[in-house]
């Protein structure tokens, strides 16, 4: 009972979201495009002729506004567990990037192409229990990070969801170790009950040089 009141709550509020009648009504794919418009207005993380890797992409949201941004002369390379219908100048491939067959067919479609910049939206599904969602939340920031090591050029960009709460510290620690300029953005577009914060981070270099 108390589950299926929630339910209609959330619906209640996703569908009188001002974000989600904005993203219908211009074609965007997910209320979530608005928080990397927003983050590239202040950042300008993403410039033409870019080429760009979306970890969970699914359903496009972030692939489609990469695209438009980095332009014919760029290319976004979208990666989720789920499928997702095709976009133009993003090149899907559906799979898991954890496992080794995914990495593989993903490195055999770039070839030898350097990537400028790899971006996580990703979120576990969240069970209600802060204890739990916590680390699943953060495990998934460090996934997306030990990809971001595995393919981005020097001096490339890495852009991640994660939450405030445990582990955060440690990760946003690492984070700095590993690129020479990290900031932390909170979106007006993020919803204000959320303790989602996003990390931006600039200038790679492997740790230790």
């Amino acid at each position: 009972m108390s589950r299926s009141k929630s339910s209609r709550r959330w619906l209640k509020q996703h569908f009188n979201d001002p974000y989600v009648k904005r993203a219908q009504k211009e074609g965007l794919r997910s209320r979530s495009a608005y928080k990397l418009l927003e983050i590239q207005e202040k950042t300008k993380l993403i410039k033409s002729g870019m080429t760009i890797v979306d970890l969970g992409a699914a359903p496009g949201g972030w692939s489609q506004v990469a695209s438009r941004i980095v332009g014919e002369a760029g290319k976004v390379y979208a990666l989720d567990i789920l499928p997702m219908e095709a976009l133009v100048h993003v090149e899907f491939l559906q799979g898991d990037f954890r496992e080794e067959s995914t990495m593989q067919q993903f490195l055999q479609r770039i070839q030898s192409t350097p990537i400028d910049l790899v971006i996580s939206d990703m979120a576990p599904n969240f069970s209600g229990m802060r204890s739990i969602d916590q680390p699943k939340s953060i495990y998934l920031a460090e996934l997306a990070l030990d990809f971001a090591q595995k393919v981005l050029k020097p001096k490339g960009c890495f852009l991640v969801k994660t939450f405030q709460g445990e582990g955060f510290e440690a990760f946003l620690k690492n984070l700095r170790s590993l690129f020479t300029k990290v900031t932390i953005r909170k979106p007006s577009s993020s919803r204000g009950s959320s303790a989602e914060i996003y990390l931006v981070a600039m200038g790679y270099h492997h740790k230790g040089k």
